[in-house]
């Protein structure tokens, strides 16, 4: 393998992660919702429905989002990041997971 296409192969796998994976059956459009309450029932709805994850539905729902977070980048506007990222702290809420902010120092 060459280091152009070693390269090209390398930049693509996210792509084909998002365009391939069944670890979890999303709904249509799930992060692009302005509801961060939605988004986090919705990808707990999802994981705890999957039989196809290799780790905890909490583990699973998070990895899927801060995934789709990390892919979009630069594209996502401010609002989308904040939603997001408020999304994050409702699956914590859910699964009742605590936070490194909330440990005493």
């Amino acid at each position: 393998m060459t280091s152009e296409s070693k390269t090209k192969s390398s930049a693509n796998w996210s792509a084909r992660v998002t365009r391939e994976s069944n670890a979890l059956d999303l709904e249509e459009g799930v992060f692009t919702w302005a509801d961060p309450k939605k988004i986090a029932k919705s990808l707990q709805r999802s994981a705890e429905k999957s039989t196809r994850r290799k780790s905890s539905p909490y583990r699973s729902a998070m990895s899927m989002l801060t995934f789709y977070m990390n892919r979009a980048g630069k594209n996502l506007t401010r609002e989308q990041v904040r939603v997001l990222e408020q999304a994050k702290s409702e699956l914590r809420k859910l699964y009742a997971v605590k936070t490194t902010e909330s440990r005493p120092k």
